[in-house]
């Protein structure tokens, strides 16, 4: 018997959250015989209830970002006497107690970061060190692993690819025609609840996810716009709006800029971050979800449009590409217009739009936490073994 411990502190995230969150509740359900102590603040710990008696929440309530959380994390660490230590985030302590494995989700805090000279020096520094020292390192795709081989020069046979997936939630509620009975209220009419509290009457494209350079939001918005007034006079798509679920776009004024230089003004919706049975019922509903990422360590947004049911235009850059296969419409994420055209196309082609459902959703399948779960529990036996 092992005794593993996880720093769940992010949680909350909008994207290490969903894995930090999917993969502890997978462990839970297939490992029986470890025991698991799951670090998480006071106020997250309410988040981590329901688990197994073999998992034990231990709060601390220091920051992970500083000098300071460099020293005192791994001190509070120490206490657990652990077999392994799992970092599940691109960020580990400069004096992370061993062993530990770190998983890496992708590369962007190093290839996007506007930083540059002594701080960027640092950055990298600090990135590359705490690889270096792992004794296992994770990475959510091929494409990830490779970056982290050829970028940052960490050995390729301490790098073990293990796949993220969607959670399970998203297979199990189907659209309208197949909403099933739940008490005395059916799924469609909790869909149709949490559309009129959004007070949403028309068809919209979807995007979900942080809004980031990478994430390409400015074309989006711009794509959108072409398509919008191509299809002004279209009897289906004439009032079509797009819906963006991540950040504020007040933080964001590249996007700000797009949507009013596109005159989408009144068309384009930014709805912070929402529930995630709200998420759920928006990827149900979109027309298609629309994400034209610039990179990506694996893409698990589209993966959850799919398993839901709902046809999707992404990039066609590595990691997304491997995600979804021959699943999705995928197009240059640096035109605007290629970008408009995959949606068009996906609009207007119902024989498309019908293979791309059904492809979409045998895609999702390929993918599962309980098979990520078993990965992750080999390297942490690999590791114990050592």
């Amino acid at each position: 018997m092992l005794k593993i411990v996880i720093d769940a502190r992010r949680i909350r995230d909008f994207g290490i959250g969903t894995y930090i969150r999917n993969l502890i509740h997978a462990l839970g359900r297939v490992d029986q015989k470890n025991r698991y102590v799951l670090v998480a603040s006071s106020a997250e710990a309410p988040l981590l209830a329901g688990l197994p008696a073999q998992f034990e929440i231990a709060t601390y309530n220091g920051a992970d970002t500083g000098a300071v959380g460099h020293v005192s994390f791994p001190f509070f660490l120490r206490r657990f006497s652990a077999d392994v230590y799992h970092i599940p985030l691109n960020r580990v302590p400069f004096f992370m107690i061993k062993p530990y494995v770190v998983t890496i989700h992708d590369m962007a805090s190093l290839l996007f970061d506007p930083q540059s000279g002594f701080k960027m020096n640092l950055r990298r520094l600090l990135f590359r060190r705490g690889l270096l020292r792992a004794d296992k390192v994770m990475a959510v795709s091929a494409a990830t692993r490779r970056d982290v081989v050829n970028i940052l020069g960490i050995p390729a046979e301490r790098v073990r690819l293990v796949y993220s997936a969607p959670a399970a939630e998203f297979f199990r509620h189907g659209r309208a025609a197949d909403a099933r009975a739940a008490g005395p209220r059916t799924e469609e009419h909790e869909r149709m609840r949490i559309l009129e509290r959004y007070q949403i009457n028309y068809p919209f494209l979807l995007y979900a996810g942080n809004i980031r350079p990478q994430k390409n939001i400015p074309r989006l918005v711009e794509a959108f716009a072409v398509v919008r007034s191509e299809l002004a006079h279209h009897p289906q798509y004439a009032d079509l709006r797009l819906i963006i679920i991540g950040d504020q776009i007040a933080r964001n004024p590249a996007v700000r800029r797009a949507v009013v230089h596109s005159r989408v003004e009144n068309c384009a919706r930014f709805l912070g971050f929402v529930p995630f049975d709200t998420l759920r019922i928006f990827y149900e509903c979109a027309a298609a979800f629309v994400f034209p990422s610039l990179y990506e360590g694996f893409g698990l947004a589209p993966l959850e449009a799919m398993a839901s049911g709902t046809p999707v235009v992404t990039s066609d850059v590595s990691s997304l590409r491997e995600a979804v296969g021959a699943a999705a419409v995928l197009v240059n994420p640096e035109n605007v217009f290629d970008i408009a055209r995959g949606i068009r196309d996906v609009l207007l082609d119902d024989d498309l739009r019908h293979q791309l459902i059904l492809k979409g959703k045998e895609q999702a399948t390929r993918f599962s936490w309980e098979r990520t779960a078993r990965d992750v529990m080999e390297v942490y036996e690999e590791i114990a073994k050592k």
